[in-house]
């Protein structure tokens, strides 16, 4: 009998833990999460094989069409934050429906390429929608979210957007093939469908007005500039991704596979467990994070992402085949709950840290912060593995190091309401309806259109030089 009572009270427990997992997040956030798994699927349909479509279909150089990628997705370095600018002018949805269009022109025109400026030209237009688009989702997922429900909101937002890329990358290796060209076509169109439905959705999530402050707005990206603590997260999160996320991505597979004997199926199973870890430890460490302070946590990120830099050295140099798959497994559970850990703090902590008639620019910054990261970190890293593989691990594994340094240095200077991250808000379902039938707005209203306002929302909005802010 006692061993049923323990039983019983352990199913309990492990019940109340898993509903306590849930978001509870207003309706419109779970119709931009329902756009965002549709965006990622098409995605990870299109992005792994856009290259081979050009090189084998097309017939275009190997290098030219590496370049057509690489331009596409660099513009975001600069478009970005002109997004961003956007986003503050006419509101984040706006922005964010011109650039889903904006992909779906882009992405659904390569399959009449048939010489590379036409290439070129529409990743021009692919670019511009895909820098507009990281800065104005994240801005309307904070404005429509209350301080408390942001960690969630971002949480959700990186297992949909890794679930549905995992998916699409497997469901457009099913479908492409350079023996039928014509699938490729297949392979575009379902891309641009993405887009097009979510723009659909987005029909049904309110419209934030932008805040009617031309004068603080005028400001610009000098007033951003002033803000210190933001410049040096940005400087740090550039580092982070250049040695961490970078490389894991673009130099783990040649390196595994040149010094490791690992194979691509190999290659596949490293990251499909990568994915798997997301997706399933993200909500819990998201919940775990409550109440602790943010850059500390960003800091733990930076110590675990030094570990995996070193344990990929270790593996290389010491295993290989099967048994190097195994090690390289287990090192990257390590690296995907830094990730985890990343994701649950970087964009609620920005959201926090941006005056609110500046949150558009924030975040496009912090996107291109991102971007440059992987934009230095493959080219280098591709130098440092050709000449020396020691070093490249070696030198990532103090980068990251280094950025765990810079976090702890950053966070005391940081006020306590903003460096710890705050405790789930419980809404009641109640509030769900208020919140999709009730959308009064003026320019003076709080940007959460949640029934009650966020406690950081107050209109003064004169931190943004020690860190403090009145947005989200």
């Amino acid at each position: 009998m006692d061993f049923r009572v323990t039983l019983l009270s352990r199913v309990k427990a492990v019940s109340a833990y898993v509903r306590s997992l849930n978001p509870q997040l207003p309706r419109p956030v779970w119709l931009i999460e329902a756009g965002g798994v549709a965006n990622a699927l098409g995605n990870g349909i299109v992005i792994p094989f856009l290259v081979i479509y050009l090189h084998e279909v097309r017939h275009f150089g190997l290098g030219t069409s590496g370049l057509v990628v690489a331009f596409l997705l660099g513009i975001g370095i600069v478009g970005s934050p002109l997004a961003g600018r956007v986003v503050d002018r006419i509101g984040a949805r706006a922005t964010l429906m011109a650039s889903l269009a904006l992909l779906a022109a882009g992405y659904g025109g390569f399959p009449f390429v048939r010489h590379p400026w036409q290439a070129f030209g529409l990743a021009v237009i692919a670019g511009a929608g895909n820098g507009g688009f990281a800065p104005s989702h994240s801005s309307l997922l904070a404005a429509l979210t209350s301080r408390e429900q942001r960690t969630a909101a971002y949480a959700l937002t990186r297992v949909t957007d890794n679930l549905g890329f995992g998916l699409g990358g497997l469901i457009g290796g099913l479908i492409a093939t350079t023996a039928v060209p014509v699938s490729f076509d297949v392979l575009f169109g379902v891309d641009a469908g993405t887009f097009l439905a979510f723009i659909g959705l987005l029909f049904f999530v309110p419209a934030i007005p932008p805040v009617a402050l031309p004068a603080r707005v005028s400001a610009g990206f000098r007033a951003v500039a002033r803000d210190r603590t933001f410049v040096w997260l940005l400087a740090l999160t550039a580092v982070l991704v250049a040695a961490g996320y970078a490389q894991i991505a673009t130099i783990l597979p040649p390196y595994a596979s040149e010094h490791a004997g690992v194979s691509n199926a190999g290659i596949g199973a490293i990251f499909f467990v990568n994915t798997i870890v997301l997706v399933i430890a993200q909500l819990p460490l998201a919940k775990a994070l409550e109440g602790r302070r943010r850059f500390h946590a960003l800091a733990v990120t930076g110590a675990l992402f030094a570990v995996t830099c070193v344990s990929i050295l270790v593996v290389g140099r010491t295993l290989s085949g099967s048994s190097a798959v195994v090690a390289l497994c287990g090192v990257i559970v390590i690296f995907s709950l830094a990730e985890c850990i990343h994701g649950a703090v970087s964009n609620p902590l920005i959201a926090d840290l941006a005056p609110r008639e500046l949150l558009g620019r924030y975040m496009g910054l912090r996107t291109s912060s991102f971007q440059l990261g992987y934009l230095v970190g493959p080219t280098l890293g591709s130098f440092l593995l050709a000449a020396s593989p020691v070093g490249l691990w070696l030198g990532c594994a103090v980068a990251c190091a280094a950025t765990t340094v810079g976090f702890v240095a950053l966070g005391g200077r940081t006020p306590s309401e903003i460096a710890v991250t705050p405790g789930r808000e419980r809404v009641p379902r109640k509030a769900f309806r208020v919140l999709w039938r009730t959308l009064p707005m003026t320019p003076d209203d709080p940007l959460s259109t949640d029934a009650q306002p966020a406690p950081d929302q107050a209109p003064d909005a004169t931190h943004a030089h020690t860190g403090g802010s009145s947005t989200a």
